[in-house]
């Protein structure tokens, strides 16, 4: 595996790693050759040139770019600045994170940046450099979860460590992205007690960050939230399930407030799907199950119908095959509250 230890004279191509036509790098290029400062100070400049070039790219290429002058800047820093190697080695794992075209590769040399920070930046650094670290390495590792690189619980873990200092009440952005992200790994289908249990966690972890988003203030990630908390509601055990699918419906709802047919056609769709879902498992009258649920058969049979068609419209081939297979099982029999979900449907959290 390519780590992002390589050294910054070359490629293994022979090429420079720089944009030499780049004024920004000429000019970090001189100021690391420059022998009238000290080395701790050219590292900490080409840091922030790097960092410069992190937060507004031009092209994929200054991305790169970034990434080798870190590495310039980590051969300057002096044995006895430890924080201040920790700080540009954290800096190039977000460099390595944001990489467009780095793939697998790069984002294990992201994981390789912050694990190789975290032991300094913990004992020298602040505590929100340190939690910044973590919310990080989270959202890598859970990326490589996809490729089999790294686990779930190894995500769950890092976040929750960053979770003890990025509260509610100080740090609410990242709260609230933390509790969305680290949540997400949660809501999962239920398959043993285990993964019950985790589900129960995401319905309170997103009814915490809609504490935070607000409808005005942040409409796509309230409508993202709530759609994500009413499939979780549909998951979570509960002694009384009915509750829980009137309070996914309610979420839903809410989502649809922000997701429309015309602006948000694809989401719109997801959500509608999710909430007919909900629907087909609701009897008309809770206080009377055994009556049934033929209004709200009927109900979802529409909703389903709209999604599908949005799903068509959008090239959406498979979402709208497993619209149509619901639609197919509506024909069976619902009298019974309980009946089983339709697979795909209250579908995976968004992110």
């Amino acid at each position: 595996m390519e780590t992002s230890t390589a050294p910054a004279s070359g490629r293994p191509d022979g090429r420079s790693l720089f944009t030499v036509a780049d004024a920004e790098v000429q000019s970090a290029l001189a100021l690391a050759e420059d022998g009238e400062a000290a080395p701790e100070e050219r590292a900490e400049m080409l840091m922030e040139i790097a960092r410069g070039l992190q937060i507004k790219p031009r092209s994929p290429r200054q991305l790169h770019d970034a990434v080798a002058l870190y590495e310039r800047a980590l051969a300057l820093v002096p044995p006895t600045f430890a924080l201040l190697a920790a700080r540009i080695r954290a800096r190039q794992g977000t460099a390595y994170q944001t990489l467009p075209d780095g793939g697998t590769a790069a984002l294990e040399s992201a994981r390789d940046c912050f694990e190789a920070a975290r032991a300094d930046l913990a004992t020298h650094g602040l505590a929100e450099e340190v939690a910044e670290l973590d919310l990080n390495l989270g959202l890598v590792t859970q990326t490589l979860c996809a490729a089999h690189r790294a686990t779930i619980q190894e995500a769950i873990a890092h976040y929750h460590r960053a979770l003890r200092v990025f509260t509610k009440q100080a740090w609410p952005r990242e709260f609230s992205i933390l509790h969305t992200t680290w949540r997400s790994l949660l809501s999962i289908p239920a398959t043993d007690e285990r993964a019950r249990m985790r589900e129960a966690l995401a319905v309170q972890s997103f009814e915490e960050v809609l504490g935070i988003v607000t409808l005005v203030d942040h409409p796509s990630e309230y409508a993202m939230t709530q759609n994500n908390l009413g499939n979780a509601l549909q998951y979570a055990p509960s002694s009384h399930p009915v509750a829980n699918l009137l309070r996914a419906v309610e979420a839903y709802d809410e989502a649809l407030k922000v997701r429309n047919p015309r602006d948000m056609p694809v989401e719109y769709a997801n959500t509608a799907a999710n909430k007919a879902n909900a629907l087909l498992n609701l009897p008309d009258d809770p206080e009377h199950p055994e009556l049934g649920n033929p209004g709200n058969t009927a109900k979802a049979r529409a909703l389903y119908r709209e999604a599908q068609r949005l799903f068509q419209s959008a090239g959406l081939d498979d979402a709208a095959a497993t619209v149509a297979d619901a639609l197919a099982g509506i024909d069976a029999s619902h009298a019974d509250f309980g009946a089983s979900r339709v697979p795909g449907d209250a579908g995976p959290t968004e992110h």
